[in-house]
């Protein structure tokens, strides 16, 4: 059985968002972001791929399709495939996200 502890995933980068994979299979991955205040990650989109944010540790800000919202600790936040998202911590605390994507996108 392959079990991580999520706690385990806690290193952040001075320079941008610190993306640690967990977990991925040709039909998902499964990581922990890492942001520092201030860090993004800009608004993008995956025309085949579902992506599902929970906020782990802090507040970040959230954009899906135009809408934007701040969320904490213990929510979900579903960016179906083809719609624009993106995430940004505002601060001033760090944030740490568990990030799902399904299925991941293709290698480059």
């Amino acid at each position: 059985m392959d079990a991580k502890s999520l706690s385990a995933y806690t290193q952040f980068s001075e320079e941008k968002l610190k993306k640690h994979n967990l977990f991925q299979t040709d039909r998902f991955f499964l990581d922990v972001y890492c942001l520092k205040a201030g860090q993004a990650q800009k608004p993008h989109a995956h025309e085949a791929s579902d992506k599902v944010y929970v906020v782990l540790e802090g507040v970040c800000r959230f954009t899906v399709d135009g809408e934007v919202r701040e969320h904490g600790e213990g929510i979900a936040v579903f960016a179906p495939a083809g719609s624009e998202h993106g995430v940004e911590n505002p601060g001033p605390a760090a944030a740490r996200l568990l990030v799902m994507m399904a299925p991941p996108p293709p290698s480059k």
